[in-house]
């Protein structure tokens, strides 16, 4: 694997295809109800919504709303994980999600980009990951498109529509993304 510096004008800052994207806070009675899955990758069960807005925090687990010119149209979240004995060895792992409408352009990229450019300012984490099923070659685009690099494939890792399946692993350390 190689690995490579992302040059802050990479990053194309919160803009897919003219859109302008932004992460923010939820707010009280976003995504309140329960979501149909919308796509295939979707399909993890049936999730009830939001009783209260979630932590936006990035210090423990939390989301933000994702927005593309302003109109509320999904979410990113991250979960914390150890990979060593002490806090230092923690880092977030990254996901996303997008009404269907709103997928193919750049959005997802454009969100994902901006939240780990938020764990690189904001928190000590030295890598940021995100997994997504093999058979996503949209999302494993995205990844690559943000800067993360593939790392392997975790097998039998993720429970959806009724199966185990494989999910390929991305990351990117801070010195890449510096």
């Amino acid at each position: 694997m190689t690995s490579r510096t992302i040059h802050p004008v990479e990053r194309g800052y919160g803009v897919a295809m003219g859109v302008e994207v932004r992460l923010r806070p939820f707010e009280q009675g976003e995504f309140s109800t329960a979501v149909e899955p919308e796509a295939e990758y979707d399909d993890f069960g049936p999730q009830a919504g939001y009783g209260s807005p979630p932590p936006c925090r990035l210090e423990e687990q939390g989301a933000m709303a994702v927005e593309a010119d302003g109109e509320l149209v999904g979410m990113v979240s991250w979960v914390w994980q150890r990979w060593g004995p002490n806090a230092g060895s923690s880092n977030p792992m990254i996901g996303i999600w997008l009404l269907a409408g709103h997928r193919g352009r750049g959005i997802g990229t454009a969100a994902q980009r901006q939240l780990v450019d938020l764990f690189f300012r904001h928190t000590p984490t030295n890598r940021v990951e995100a997994g997504t099923d093999v058979d996503n070659l949209a999302e494993q685009r995205a990844l690559e498109k943000v800067g993360l690099t593939r790392e392997g494939t975790a097998r039998g890792a993720q429970w959806r529509d009724g199966a185990y399946r494989d999910v390929c692993t991305y990351a990117v350390l801070r010195a890449e993304w510096a």
